[in-house]
């Protein structure tokens, strides 16, 4: 194929992590465990939410929308990761990377906006817990929820329809275990100036301003923490939103060090180690977060278990 706008490679190869051939087993072993792992702590996640009608409250709409985000974000890398170390040619087809790199845009900016949506939640409890009703209306929930929907979508398709423009002549070996879309840019032969610029731009909408509302929250409900004199108010809250900023910290933490924070010495296979971290292990053990801090989580889970042996024994 040729021309400007088109590509003359019809496929990547994805060099993965540099695991020695000996011990490739045994991290296929370790990775597929993970990876099961994510998938049934963020399905027993919604399963309980959807079943305890306790749960049924903004902030576990919010909850069970991120469990799905943390499900499909894994899900976007790591089973294509996993097939690729039993291959002998790791290789992803041209439209299979960009398939991946939109879904892999799309649930990671998802997951961002709904943080930023739970810690709105956590300010208005605890802020305006007279008001919490009236103003987390399930009409706004759901609002929130859409928009962010709405939101990460155009964010995805932009980058994703801008790639299609660029040209891949010779180069098509990634340094990395997904199509991440800086790699993508420095294997491009044509200009990606627009691209870089728009990465700039949109970066901060979607990571850095989500961010930062996060931190104006948690100020806020700091500052209304230093005005209750009861130290089992003080403990409340903190067990209140603990888990939430236990995410947040492993969520925003891994970003912003590999990308915002990059230092000269940052080698590939140090940048790929550190996206394996928010990509693989952060979706892990997000659900053992809710569920070993969160009382409700807990709770929910024993009446499920009661329901059901009560149920086997009738």
């Amino acid at each position: 194929m040729t021309g400007n706008n088109q590509t003359v490679i019809s496929e990547f190869l994805l060099l993965g992590l540099p695991i020695p051939p000996e011990h490739k087993h045994l991290f296929y072993a370790l990775f597929l465990a993970m990876y099961l792992t994510t998938v049934l702590g963020n399905l027993l996640i919604n399963v309980l939410i959807g079943l305890d009608s306790n749960l049924h409250t903004p902030m576990y709409l919010f909850l069970s929308n991120m469990s799905f985000s943390d499900l499909c974000f894994s899900s976007v890398t790591v089973p294509k990761f996993l097939q690729n170390m039993q291959s002998q040619v790791p290789s992803i087809p041209y439209a299979g990377c960009l398939t991946q790199m939109f879904f892999f845009l799309f649930f990671g900016d998802l997951e961002s906006f709904l943080l930023v949506a739970m810690a709105y939640d956590r300010y208005v409890a605890i802020c305006s817990p007279l008001h919490y009703s009236s103003i987390m209306s399930p009409r706004l929930c759901a609002c929130l929820v859409v928009l962010s929907w709405v939101l990460t979508t155009s964010h995805a398709m932009l980058h994703t329809l801008l790639l299609t423009r660029l040209s891949f002549c010779v180069n098509n070996v990634i340094p990395h275990f997904f199509c991440d879309l800086s790699a993508l840019l420095k294997l491009a032969c044509s200009d990606t100036r627009v691209n870089e610029l728009v990465v700039f731009i949109m970066g901060g909408l979607v990571v850095v301003i989500p961010f930062l509302l996060i931190v104006v929250s948690y100020a806020r409900i700091v500052s209304s923490i230093l005005r209750i004199p009861s130290t089992r108010g003080i403990h409340k809250v903190f067990s209140t939103c603990g888990s939430h900023l236990s995410v947040v910290s492993l969520f925003y933490g891994t970003i912003i060090g590999l990308y915002l924070c990059p230092s000269a010495n940052n080698s590939t296979v140090k940048e790929t180690v550190m996206a394996m971290m928010y990509t693989v292990v952060t979706p892990m053990l997000n659900p053992f977060i809710y569920s070993l801090r969160n009382r409700d989580m807990k709770g929910a889970l024993i009446r499920v278990l009661q329901k059901k042996i009560l149920f086997c024994l009738w």
